[in-house]
């Protein structure tokens, strides 16, 4: 009997639900349905409508129930950090906050003040971010949160979404990686950090590992799905987890860029890097598949162009590409990464502001302004990755692009001539397949994350982009350091 395996996939602005199946020509996928995840700003906050995303899940599941699917397994990944309160009715006490709620600027430096910021990192080798689960749990302790005041349990969302299938509470070891209170070491959650923020390990669900099952399908959800007792597998539960897991790398001197809302770019290593080195420049070590670590740094990604189009009417992306060919290659740089790019009220305008700051040409059309982000994320991963290289025990020869941003044969190209080494591009969908991939070993239809690789090396279509234009690279290079210093001391 053929295995089919139920992926839900969930971003910070889309979501769908994925059949997987093996053939005799590989992996194939299926999409089932697609749909928006929106942040619902309320109140002075921004939130995730929890319940919204269930229903979509549930509405996927009663598809391939009406079809006459045999399921052999579920799965749910999701972007990191965020989280749901359950009170001790085991009902969720409101939507959970996103992770752009601005309500945690400032946190990391009011936490570092009770926990010194050398000792958390020595413990979760986790790059500071402010919205990262610790500070957003010790915000909400500071602002006397009366759901938090009311938990009894903390559910990471795609650990959320897997109890409100089966009824099952666990907390999967590489989402909770995401939170900063994990132990890269120990890869438990760490009791000191915990106590910090008035928690302890009675307040999270069961932990565990990717390929674990959380439960079975619950009667309530049988009859609204028409499905039997499925087993709902704990997958690699964050996004990124499950991309790296697929790429499709035939020996281990590669970094891989998840390329999306978010690029993350890093290499797979058997134990966490944590030193000063790696400290100061905000490196983080969160947990992968088959006790690796991902050590990696979040970049900017793709959120600088979806915000950007709101304002251009939704152009397609080809068009908006075809405007940046056009465009005056160099002519604007910007640090992605730059705080005044993570919610503005206006990217471009944000975008503008930065160039004028940095004393550079102000950037006007569509063409200039998408030509500059692609250059800027293009030399800004030149940067990661120059420092990825030092602290590898191994060389890296070529980088793997996975995720929807592989599918940006500019930004590729642009990536590979930023670089100097090949670009690898595909899979696209390679969080689907990661999840896929960890069900199939799950039941015993693959033995190891090594063998799925090779498979998807060999069952789909990779693009590699060779490096060009060396010179004119290396010069726009040493210009995007001095507008990055330009801008600091403007």
């Amino acid at each position: 009997m053929k295995n089919n395996f139920f992926a839900v996939d969930l971003g910070a602005t889309s979501g769908r639900t994925i059949l997987g199946s093996f053939t005799d020509k590989g992996l194939e996928l299926e999409e089932i349905n697609r749909f928006p995840n929106c942040l619902i700003e309320v109140g002075g906050h921004f939130f995730w409508d929890i319940y919204a995303l269930y229903q979509n899940i549930i509405n996927g599941l009663k598809i391939a129930g009406e079809r006459g699917v045999t399921i052999t397994s579920i799965g749910i990944d999701t972007w990191g950090v965020d989280f749901v309160f359950v009170g001790k009715d085991g009902q969720f006490l409101r939507q959970p906050y996103a992770y752009r709620d601005p309500h945690t600027v400032g946190a990391p430096e009011k936490f570092f003040e009770r926990v010194p910021a050398k000792q958390v990192y020595e413990w979760t080798g986790i790059q500071v971010m402010n919205f990262n689960s610790i500070f957003q749990l010790d915000t909400l302790r500071r602002n006397n949160d009366s759901s938090l005041a009311a938990a009894d349990k903390i559910l990471f969302m795609p650990d959320a979404l897997s109890y409100m299938l089966t009824g099952k509470m666990v907390t999967e070891y590489t989402i909770a990686s995401t939170a900063q209170i994990v132990n890269a070491r120990t890869k438990r959650l760490e009791p000191e950090l915990l106590k910090a923020v008035g928690l302890s390990e009675q307040n999270f669900g069961r932990f565990v590992y990717p390929g674990e099952t959380v439960g079975t399908l619950s009667p309530e959800v049988q009859r609204q799905t028409g499905l039997g007792s499925i087993p709902v597998i704990a997958v690699a539960g964050h996004d990124t987890a499950s991309a790296v897991a697929s790429v499709p790398a035939v020996d281990n001197d590669f970094a891989y860029l998840s390329s999306g809302t978010w690029s993350l770019m890093g290499i797979e290593t058997p134990e966490p890097i944590i030193t000063p080195e790696t400290e100061a420049l905000n490196f983080t070590n969160e947990g992968g598949v088959e006790g690796t670590i991902r050590f990696l740094k979040n970049i900017c990604g793709m959120w600088l162009l979806e915000r950007s189009r709101i304002e251009w009417n939704e152009l397609s992306y080809p068009e908006l590409i075809a405007e940046a060919q056009k465009a005056e290659p160099f002519r604007s740089i910007i640090n992605p990464d730059e705080d005044v790019f993570a919610n503005p009220i206006d990217m471009i305008e944000a975008i503008k502001q930065y160039c004028k700051d940095s004393n550079q040409p102000v950037p006007h059309t569509c063409g200039e302004i998408v030509r500059c982000i692609f250059e800027s994320l293009a030399l800004r991963y030149r940067e990661v990755l120059d420092n990825l290289k030092k602290l590898s025990s191994h060389p890296l020869t070529a980088l793997h692009v996975i995720g929807g941003g592989s599918k940006n044969d500019l930004l590729n190209q642009f990536t590979a001539n930023s670089i100097g080494i090949p670009v690898i591009a595909g899979p696209s969908e390679a969080t689907a397949i990661g999840n896929v991939m960890i069900q199939a070993i799950t039941s015993g239809a693959a033995s190891s994350v090594e063998e799925m690789r090779r498979l998807i090396n060999q069952s789909i279509p990779l693009t590699t982009f060779e490096p060009q234009d060396k010179a004119v690279w290396e010069e726009a290079y040493k210009k995007y350091l001095q507008v990055l210093d330009t801008y600091k001391t403007h």
